[in-house]
């Protein structure tokens, strides 16, 4: 299930002239009944909304007074999200002479001829308040409060996340919670504006359009308009700068040997998650993902319970990374079969997590004892990143959307691939030219791409403490020998370097410097392009000195990196 809810407004959209059809009553049930909700948001008091539907129970929760107030069916509770105006303001309005005049919780409302009488009362007094316009009527309310505040307090409540929502409207007050969806629609009645800026308008009006919603969620989770909506996830840049994306909800099938950079690519596409707010679960059998937001289940002594698991995923603004490195080898795929499925139950009832991602895939899946009916039916939201793809599933091979090949020979790799599902491979194959670079593919188009991970915060924060105070091997460290090699000085990371630097003879420093062997270091085994490109300045510099040059090499390195007293 992608779509675990469904949020409507009320008047010109589920309601025709106050009153909701039984038909649009009857797909109510039949959507709940399928185990999703239905949120109703409204710029009426929930009192008015009684006098014209006394039937709150056909909802899961009712926002209402244009997100200023909630009512849930199950306890039978209203509560207020925000505090109500001063009654001094209600006060000047009436002196004023503003008619109609309705005043619900927190809501005050009139007509839209009453605009600037409305507007000369707040400047009088002072207030924090924001005006909402509704197809001739106005609203006020303090700052800061709509129908997209209220959809996210009614997803609290229910324990949904806004990209499980698809939502539907019809005016002016509608837009900011339609934007707040994963999927939006509008009624064929709505304005012309909300028309403009959804994601599908209904051939029909009213409560028709909303069962017209409704049937294409519960006939196929709206998989036919899948090309519209969600948020791409950028992992790289193209060769002429275009993005690289990849959809939260897409499989994909990251492969590559050791040391390709799988794991920083991947944690492009985890960092990327966390920022649009989905969630995932991935799976981490060797403890390579340091992130900041993510909860980190087991230890190196201490395996998680699928049901501390399940628990944290609760939240759906949690995402959980699950270390397996205290678990046997042979133990990982009855594992992961127990979490899949219980995670596919879960999944069911929520449509969460939205991504799950999966580690060393050929030692999680290739056991020929692990069903593939563990896996998301659709196999819809999978990363999987594996140095032998040819012990994956045929048929999890196949469903691949995006194909990433890494590492020295991303070309055989991805030959490797279209060998193992029996499809021609793309033609025209261009290698990567550059260290780092990947080859991308998405099955079907005719050829693929080279492009460069974007760098990542996570990436940077491991990358100054691995080559400021970590120790590169000994084939990457950089060896001061001078103009006859007399000398060998390693430096194993950037303090030793700076420490040598000042230490070495001018001849010897200037030797190197004159080669330009400092920049070619910084860019092949630093891997910083910036910094080697600052220090090529330098060694390009014909009347530096081995005094100046030494002081602005020691500057470009202590302004990027954090380095300890």
């Amino acid at each position: 299930m992608r779509f675990a809810a469904l949020a409507t407004d009320y008047d010109g959209t589920l309601a025709d002239e106050g009153i909701v059809s039984p038909a649009a009553i009857e797909t109510l049930r039949r959507f709940r009944a399928s185990g999703r909700r239905v949120i109703l948001l409204t710029g009426r008091t929930f009192a008015s909304l009684l006098e014209a539907f006394p039937c709150p129970d056909e909802f899961d929760i009712i926002v209402a007074e244009n997100g200023a107030t909630l009512y849930n069916p199950a306890t039978k509770s209203e509560r207020a999200l925000t505090d109500a105006p001063p009654a001094k303001f209600v006060q000047a309005l009436e002196q004023a002479g503003v008619y109609p005049l309705d005043i619900g919780r927190v809501v005050v409302a009139t007509s839209e001829s009453q605009k600037q009488k409305v507007l000369d009362v707040i400047q009088q007094l002072g207030l924090e308040l924001h005006i909402v316009f509704n197809k001739g009527s106005l609203m006020v309310l303090p700052g800061g409060i709509n129908k997209a505040t209220g959809l996210q307090a009614a997803l609290n409540e229910l324990h949904l996340s806004r990209h499980n929502v698809a939502g539907i409207g019809d005016a002016e007050n509608d837009h900011a919670f339609l934007a707040a969806c994963e999927f939006s629609a509008a009624v064929s009645n709505a304005l012309p504006t909300i028309k403009q800026r959804v994601h599908f308008v209904a051939h029909h009006k009213d409560g028709r359009g909303v069962s017209e919603l409704c049937d294409g969620i519960l006939s196929d989770d709206l998989r036919r308009e899948r090309a519209r909506f969600g948020q791409p996830i950028l992992i790289g840049r193209g060769e002429s700068g275009e993005d690289v994306t990849v959809d939260a909800y897409g499989v994909t099938l990251l492969a590559g040997s050791s040391g390709a950079g799988k794991s920083t690519l991947t944690t492009a596409f985890l960092e990327g998650l966390l920022a649009a707010n989905y969630q995932f679960c991935a799976i981490d059998p060797e403890g390579d993902y340091e992130l900041v937001g993510p909860l980190v289940l087991g230890k190196p002594h201490h395996v998680p319970a699928v049901s501390e698991i399940l628990a944290a995923l609760q939240q759906p603004e949690q995402s959980v990374i699950v270390n397996l490195l205290s678990l046997d080898l042979e133990e990982r795929p009855a594992f992961f079969k127990g979490l899949c499925e219980r995670l596919e139950d879960f999944r069911s009832k929520t449509g969460r997590p939205h991504s799950i991602i999966a580690d060393e895939a050929h030692h999680l899946l290739g056991s020929k004892d692990l069903p593939e009916s563990c896996l998301p039916k659709d196999h819809s939201g999978l990363m999987l990143i594996t140095v032998k793809p040819e012990r994956l599933p045929e048929s999890l091979l196949k469903s691949a959307q995006l194909v990433i090949a890494a590492g020295d020979d991303p070309e055989k790799t991805l030959r490797s691939y279209c060998e193992r599902v029996g499809i021609d491979p793309p033609t025209g194959i261009v290698a990567p030219r550059e260290r780092g670079q990947c080859l991308g593919w998405r099955p079907g188009s005719p050829s693929a791409f080279v492009f460069t991970p974007v760098e990542t915060q996570t990436t940077r924060i491991r990358h100054r403490r691995k080559y400021a105070e970590g120790e590169l091997a000994p084939e990457r460290s950089f060896y001061f020998r001078g103009p006859d090699g007399k000398l060998n000085l390693r430096a194993f990371n950037l303090i030793t370097f700076l420490q040598l630097m000042e230490g070495v003879d001018d001849e010897t420093w200037l030797f190197h410097l004159k080669n330009r062997d400092f920049s070619d270091w910084f860019r092949r085994e630093i891997k910083d392009e910036d910094l080697a490109r600052d220090a090529e300045q330098v060694e390009q510099s014909p009347d530096a000195s081995p005094l100046e040059s030494r002081a602005r090499f020691r500057t470009l390195i202590t302004t990027r990196y954090t380095l300890p007293a």
